[in-house]
């Protein structure tokens, strides 16, 4: 189950850093293709999904989502304790911060496209739309917080804010909302559109996220980025479990959700790390190393599902 699941995953992810290693793309085609999967794929497959779902906003479907939240603000509270705690250096304090909460999605989009079907990639959707601002508002936060020039928080609010306003993934996940609140369906010439286009999404995301793999920086920065996976591949898990446990999250809610928590950190704690002058060297090498041991901890959230009986038999 674990290999059917997850093999086809990060084998495109080895591919895309093998073309890339070999000549065959190089860092313009990469940069390329994260824009055209952020503001083009990635939304058309979201709105996609969304707009034909069914209701997404109910009493269980808010508990779930409140269940996660709660779980992502409870692990920035305890990253930023250790922040403060083991004196990690102001410079390096927002990129560890992100790396303990930022999520891959679209490695998340391919595991449970895989794993738990269509039906919930667009719960996944709304998850993401709801979860992504948080986020960001969080690291800003905390790059804020730490920054070395305070006189300029209040621009960096403010850029905080129309990023929000102005993501692609949050503008798709909207998009679909409203789609399926008002119409709820597509004529067939627009869901073949839809289909063809979204389909290019996942194949491209995760050759680009092998070819944004950069390990000549692990070992300089090994021990807080083992920190930071730690905290992202097992403290949140564990956090995660509990919360949705004592939430009465069940069924595929529930296994959404913990592997939500198991997905590795996002390769954009390297872009918001050099905009607002954190290390992006600490956020490379967390970057890797949390890609490489996601697979593990992916593998054991399955193993637990099965378990539970809460994932079909293959």
């Amino acid at each position: 189950m674990i290999i059917q699941h997850l093999f086809p995953v990060f084998a495109l992810i080895a591919l895309g850093s093998a073309l890339k290693r070999f000549g065959l793309t190089n860092p313009a085609f990469l940069a390329v293709t994260d824009r055209l999967i952020y503001f083009i794929f990635f939304p058309i497959l979201l709105f996609w999904k969304i707009g034909a779902a069914e209701q997404a906003f109910n009493a269980e479907a808010g508990r779930f989502y409140l269940a996660v939240i709660g779980t992502v603000i409870c692990i920035y509270m305890v990253s930023t304790l250790y922040i403060l705690i083991f004196k990690i250096p102001a410079f390096q304090a927002g990129t560890f911060s992100q790396s303990c909460y930022r999520f891959n999605s679209y490695v998340g989009l391919a595991v449970i496209l895989s794993v738990l079907g269509e039906p919930a990639v667009a719960r996944f959707g709304v998850l993401i739309g709801l979860v992504i601002p948080l986020i960001n508002v969080l690291s800003v936060t905390t790059l804020i917080w730490f920054s070395a020039t305070p006189g300029r928080v209040e621009q960096r609010l403010q850029k905080t804010l129309v990023s929000i306003l102005t993501n692609p993934l949050v503008i798709g996940c909207a998009a679909g909302l409203l789609y399926a609140a008002w119409i709820n369906r597509f004529p067939l010439f627009i869901e073949n559109t839809l289909r063809l286009g979204a389909s290019i999404t996942l194949p491209l995301a995760l050759l680009s996220i092998g070819g944004s793999l950069t390990p000549q920086t692990l070992k300089r920065h090994f021990p807080l980025a083992a920190v930071g996976a730690g905290f992202k591949l097992v403290l949140l898990p564990a956090i995660g479990f509990a919360i949705l446990q004592l939430a009465g999250i069940s069924g595929d809610d529930f296994a959404l959700g913990v592997i939500f928590f198991a997905l590795p950190t996002s390769t954009a704690i390297y872009v918001l790390s050099a905009q607002l002058k954190s290390d992006t060297e600490l956020a490379s090498a967390t970057i890797v190393l949390s890609t490489a041991l996601s697979f593990f901890t992916l593998s054991a959230v399955l193993w637990l599902l099965k378990a539970q009986s809460l994932l079909n038999p293959i």
